[in-house]
């Protein structure tokens, strides 16, 4: 039995890394370009573009294993059938149930590293994607280009006329929201101080400020003068994996999206026999709806997770699980066991 138990696993691997690569490139380059339209945004380069693809790849890997899976276990027990491999198997006195329950231990392993990764793996990712977010978008609200017009650093507008390594010189800024009046800064020099555990500001060096309003104009001389960055900031905090989910009951539409995620991880168990329903067949008297049973379970499955994901609650998520694990045995007495 061991043997079997190691024949179909390895037919089962073949096929299944077939499929699941094709899958994880094709969606894969769908978050390409999701990242690359983070650049509209950001600026990123190389290596924030692999970190940004690390934090996606929870989600790719959970949006490829479910399809992967059923696409696999069809197609390994519709080619077995095909060579009358399974026909060698049931003339040894394995039993059609006995050949699914070597495929239910495969799909228990698959339902728990998919709950791992919705529920462990993408919490973090998500937390860790906001903070990049965050950190190069209050980066790029501190990046100044010498000789640009109409450049702002909070609610100043500033001209800066050369920069060389360390410091800018030449710099003009004015504030047109000062409470006493309009304000304008010369200085000759100055750099931007980018501090990520306080607020980023602006040095400036050796110059003067003016205040003005309808009845007066007032000058000041300094040597230096800081303008912060004052700008609503998104708080950087990361929680614990329990107060992540704890938090998401409070809001409705995340709560429902617990039941997509736990219905989704369900889905290698509770669609196994159907597909074995449809994919243990007699070669010659059967035809082949691999790929007609492989993308109805696969369709049926997200529609009912995305309902589930919308309107869902946990009596609907047990009804689903159970009606499509109940299903599938009745398919697979009728089709299946009651004939091998």
């Amino acid at each position: 039995m061991a043997k079997i138990k190691d024949y179909l696993s390895s037919n089962f691997g073949k096929t299944f890394f077939m499929i699941f690569l094709p899958f994880f490139a094709i969606i894969s380059l769908v978050y390409f370009i999701r990242i690359s339209m983070l650049t509209n945004q950001i600026q990123l380069d190389f290596i924030d573009i692999l970190r940004l693809y690390g934090y996606f790849l929870p989600s790719i890997i959970f949006y490829t294993l479910p399809v992967s899976f059923v696409a696999s276990v069809s197609l390994t027990l519709i080619r077995l059938s095909n060579d009358n491999e399974l026909g060698a198997l049931y003339s040894f006195g394995v039993s059609s149930s006995g050949i699914v329950k070597k495929y239910l231990i495969l799909s228990f392993l698959f339902s728990a590293l998919l709950f791992a990764v919705s529920f462990f793996a993408m919490p973090i990712a998500k937390q860790m994607y906001n903070a990049f977010k965050i950190e190069k978008l209050s980066q790029a609200r501190l990046n100044i280009d010498p000789n640009s017009l109409g450049q702002k650093f909070d609610d100043y507008y500033l001209f800066i006329n050369k920069q060389d390594k360390t410091q800018y010189h030449d710099i003009v800024i004015y504030n047109p929201l000062a409470k006493k009046g309009e304000q304008i800064f010369l200085a000759k020099s100055g750099r931007i101080i980018n501090d990520p555990h306080t607020q980023g500001y602006f040095m400036l060096e050796d110059g003067f400020a003016y205040t003005y309003d309808q009845d007066k104009l007032r000058q000041a001389k300094f040597a230096e003068l800081i303008a912060y960055d004052t700008s609503d900031k998104d708080d950087i905090s990361f929680q614990s994996i329990s107060k992540y989910w704890s938090g998401t009951l409070k809001d409705e539409k995340e709560k429902n999206r617990i039941f997509f995620f736990l219905f989704i991880s369900l889905m290698p168990i509770i669609t196994l026999k159907t597909i074995a329903s449809f994919s243990m067949i007699h070669s010659r008297y059967q035809s082949n709806n691999s790929y007609a049973i492989i993308f109805a379970v696969s369709l049926g499955s997200y529609i009912y997770a995305s309902f589930l994901e919308k309107y869902g609650n946990i009596y609907w998520l047990i009804f689903g699980v159970l009606a499509i694990a109940a299903g599938g045995r009745l398919l697979f007495k009728r089709r299946v066991e009651r004939v091998f």
